[in-house]
């Protein structure tokens, strides 16, 4: 039986999609949801689910990652959306190899479960990202927010980015750092009802990740 296994779920207006997804946690992993300035009550209806809520005021999803890293205990950490888009019961099988000894870092590799889940211009952005990052020995296909790691390496490669960026500069520090990366598929569904993506739910979105992966890229070697 292994021991707990804390999961980080970055949160900003997530109410209506935190009670499922929560419900769906396995035994023995614990969540930590990490508001970063929701107006919906989320943090509260989170208490009430059992996760431990942490306040992160700093704008930005690297903000929120990195509050729940130092707020984690666990030797592996998940790092998990909190829109109801993946299921927790997939976690296992990314935490599984990181356990074993067989990967330092598992990524979801995102598919839809039907046609619309992920826009168009989400999917193209991603897309040309992960073919650079290849480009760079990075072998990914997907910059999935779905991702399982031990706690001190994590904290240990130093990410800065605390934007949308905060995923492709830990990809390409994990990879210049000599880590076995090891890529999964896991499913991808639409949001929870009454939430929005911050990213692929529109092009202005999807153009501000866009910019600040381009940022990481230009600065991170």
């Amino acid at each position: 039986m292994r021991t707990q296994i804390d999961v980080v779920l970055p949160c900003l207006d997530e109410a209506a999609a935190l009670p499922g997804v929560l419900a769906a946690f396995p035994p023995g992993y614990r969540a930590i949801v990490v508001d970063n300035g929701s107006r919906d009550g989320s943090p509260e209806v989170a208490a009430r689910h059992g996760a431990l809520v942490v306040r992160e005021p700093r704008r930005g999803y690297g903000a929120a990652v990195h509050t729940g890293l130092e707020a984690a205990d666990a030797e592996l950490v998940a790092v998990l959306d909190a829109d109801g888009s993946f299921d927790p019961a997939e976690l296992p099988a990314l935490v599984a190899p990181v356990a074993d000894g067989d990967a330092d870092l598992t990524v979801g590799r995102r598919r839809p479960v039907r046609a619309g889940v992920w826009p168009w211009h989400a999917r193209a952005g991603t897309a040309l990202v992960a073919a650079l990052l290849r480009h760079r020995g990075v072998p990914l296909w997907d910059l999935s927010p779905i991702r399982v790691a031990r706690r001190a390496a994590l904290l240990d490669l130093g990410v800065t980015d605390r934007a949308f960026g905060y995923p492709l500069e830990l990809l390409i520090r994990a990879a210049a750092a000599g880590w076995r990366i090891r890529e999964l598929d896991v499913r991808y569904a639409p949001r929870a009802a009454g939430t929005r993506s911050k990213v692929s739910g529109s092009v202005r979105g999807t153009l501000r990740a866009t910019r600040d992966f381009a940022g990481v890229l230009r600065s991170v070697r």
